[in-house]
């Protein structure tokens, strides 16, 4: 009996080692910032949203982001209004946008090294309820229990049935936009 205790007990701290080990892998970045700039001959639009999330698991490439759509800010009120409106984002019918996508080439990063890292995510882009598969470059800059993720791609709105038909606000956003992330993750 002495033994099946003792036995039990070291299957149970194995058990327990293997899962905090795993779970020291998934990394989350709360300190998330998206960007999305449009420039057109009527204006130039900025917005930046803050309020993302994202998670890493550094032994799978596995890679998440969050987005709440009314968490972007912009530099006028009116341009705020527009986006969250029913006529262009219907913001309060999809809250939020994600990204679920894998690392296509994880061997290439050494999450455990200070170092500069390219990678490539392949993945599913969500934004205003429809899905699209995105391919598209990343950057890794690891200092020590730091990860810093660093993304520039356009994203065309049609895509994803996003836009005005008609009016005024259909001239001043472009068709495709610049889409800028940087996520710090902490090991």
């Amino acid at each position: 009996m002495k033994n099946s205790a003792i036995l039990m007990f070291l299957m149970t701290v194995v058990t327990l080692t293997t899962a905090f080990a795993q779970s020291g892998d998934k990394l989350v970045s709360s300190e998330t910032h998206i960007k999305f700039f449009s420039t057109t001959p009527a204006e130039d639009i900025e917005s930046n949203n803050f309020k993302s999330v994202s998670t890493l698991n550094a032994s799978t490439g596995e890679i998440v982001f969050s987005v709440p759509m009314q968490s972007f800010e912009f530099e006028k009120a009116l341009m705020q209004k527009h986006f969250n409106s029913d006529k262009f984002l219907d913001t309060s019918k999809n809250p939020k946008a994600t990204l679920k996508g894998k690392l296509d080439n994880l061997e290439a990063v050494n999450f455990n090294k200070d170092g500069v890292y390219n990678a490539t995510v392949t993945g599913d882009l969500t934004i205003n309820g429809v899905t699209k598969p995105v391919t598209e470059n990343v950057t890794f800059e690891v200092k020590g229990s730091e990860i810093l993720l660093n993304s520039k791609f356009n994203t065309t709105l049609a895509d994803h049935e996003i836009g005005f038909s008609k009016g005024k606000p259909s001239t001043n956003i472009a068709k495709t936009v610049e889409v800028t992330v940087v996520a710090k993750y902490k090991q």
